[in-house]
């Protein structure tokens, strides 16, 4: 079960419209490990979750809320280059 506070917090991105309704889940992804207070989120989803443009946003509301900023990387900049060893 989704607690009411990542229920808030994704609803304060809906009103952003920092993504389209059609991506709640992205949102709720986003949400999720906000409130769990990970340390990275890893996506492969550069689409909607690994772009500057959007982390910003989703921290300016991080942010706004009372949450600190969440650190969104791709796999690859958190796996070694195994070819430069």
């Amino acid at each position: 079960m989704v607690s009411p506070e990542v229920m808030e917090l994704l609803g304060e991105y809906g009103t952003k419209k920092i993504l389209g309704a059609r991506f709640q889940n992205d949102l709720l992804h986003i949400a999720l490990a906000t409130i769990a207070d990970v340390d990275v989120l890893v996506s492969w989803n550069f689409r909607h979750i690994v772009r500057l443009d959007k982390i910003r946003l989703f921290n300016a509301v991080n942010i706004e809320c009372g949450y600190k900023p969440l650190t969104i990387c791709s796999p690859r900049e958190v796996v070694p280059d195994e070819t430069t060893e």
